[in-house]
């Protein structure tokens, strides 16, 4: 990987630090139920967006260079209010059915300078309030230019879009000196990332926010214990492979299973069971694989299971295994996204990735802090197979 810009860690004419990261995610249960009030649970996944902003001279505007993303735009800093005017008129009109969720941003980039100029608007996500504004602290915007680095893969389920969201946030935050609270940062990446999916659920902002294991259920968000014996933090057992990239975006896939199965409560209540079965046995120390393999039958159910990746979870299963797909799926074509497996023997699982050398994949840590100012504590893991 390769970062563009300056590798200073300071912001000379604004004094806080220019760089910030956060984690991806990986949704261990509940993806699509989550949206009609089950729970889910997640982990942020250790492997990292960084964001840098160096200031450049006067009349630069904000340009962009987000790696493996776009090839980076200019952004007239006047304009930018106008931006996030736009992109919340386009909001309005997919919600009245004018558009389709992947027609509301207009370049892969907008969803990053939408989150700047939100938080320079400094605008309440819940009641479109205007509030006194952090913009004019530090003298921003300010020239120069916006760039990142990724070690997550784009549109795979890992929560690259919320990474990107949740470390512009911080970014800024320190370079403002307005730091928020844990809460008003997950509201913060909530209501920017729907933009990006429509309906934004709570558990992809709770993860990237927080860090470590997140449960959204009734009762609101806790952070249950792990039992060290499931090796969540160093991966032991634990993987994830990338599937094939989707052919349908996460927006297409929440439009495709709210109209087949929006009102199916019965549905919705056993994934609910299965969310809240997997937090118990990850706290206790028990068997997980039959709750795996729950939770993907279910997903099957719904339509967001390509045959490809079924026929990977099945060959899984067969080895002792379970595994099951993570994050929104994809309602066409055969890429899967991402697909998480627990497999005690490692020697089994590098033979049958061997038989899938286009696929990439690696263990699966577990990051134990969110979105935080300061370079990525790695930007380099160790990821198998077809570079991502």
């Amino acid at each position: 990987m390769t970062t563009s810009a300056s590798t200073s860690t300071k912001t000379p004419d604004m004094g806080g630090a220019s760089v910030a990261h956060s984690p991806g995610k990986l949704i261990l249960s509940g993806e699509h139920s989550v949206l009609y009030g089950a729970p889910a649970l997640a982990m942020a996944l250790a492997q990292y967006t960084e964001v840098r902003f160096v200031p450049q001279g006067p009349g630069a505007g904000l340009r962009t260079a987000f790696e493996n993303l776009s090839s980076g735009v200019n952004y007239p800093l006047q304009l930018l209010h106008k931006l996030k005017s736009s992109l919340d008129d386009r909001f309005d009109q997919f919600k009245r059915g004018e558009l389709k969720v992947q027609e509301i941003l207009t370049h892969p980039d907008d969803l990053a300078v939408y989150t700047l100029a939100s938080l320079l608007q400094d605008q309440d996500g819940s009641t479109g309030t205007s509030v006194a504004g952090i913009g004019a602290v530090g003298h921003l915007p300010h020239p120069g230019q916006l760039s990142s680095r990724s070690s997550i893969p784009i549109g795979a389920g890992l929560g690259s879009s919320a990474a990107v969201v949740a470390a512009v946030t911080v970014l800024f935050e320190t370079l403002l000196n307005r730091h928020k609270t844990l809460e008003d940062r997950y509201e913060r990446v909530r209501f920017c990332e729907r933009l990006k999916h429509g309906k934004a659920g709570p558990i992809d902002a709770a993860a990237v926010v927080r860090g470590g294991l997140v449960h959204v259920g009734g009762a609101g968000l806790s952070v249950p214990t792990v039992d060290p014996s499931h090796g969540l933090a160093e991966g032991d057992g634990w993987y994830w492979v990338l599937h094939g990239r989707p052919d349908s975006s996460t927006g297409e896939c929440v439009a495709h299973v709210r109209a087949h199965h929006g009102s199916d409560t019965a549905l919705w209540r056993a994934f609910g069971t299965c969310t809240d079965g997997l937090a118990q046995a990850l706290s206790d120390g028990s068997d997980v694989r039959d709750l795996l393999r729950e939770n993907h039958s279910l997903l099957e159910h719904i339509g967001v299971v390509p045959e490809p990746a079924q026929d990977f979870t099945r060959a899984v299963s067969a080895l002792g295994g379970a595994a099951k797909v993570c994050g929104a799926g994809s309602v066409q074509g055969s890429g899967g996204g991402a697909i998480l497996v627990r497999l005690s023997d490692s020697e089994a699982m590098e033979s049958l990735m061997q038989d899938h050398p286009d696929k990439a994949w690696s263990k699966l840590r577990m990051a134990t802090t969110g979105a935080s100012a300061g370079p990525a504590p790695q930007m380099s893991a160790t990821i198998k197979g077809q570079t991502v």
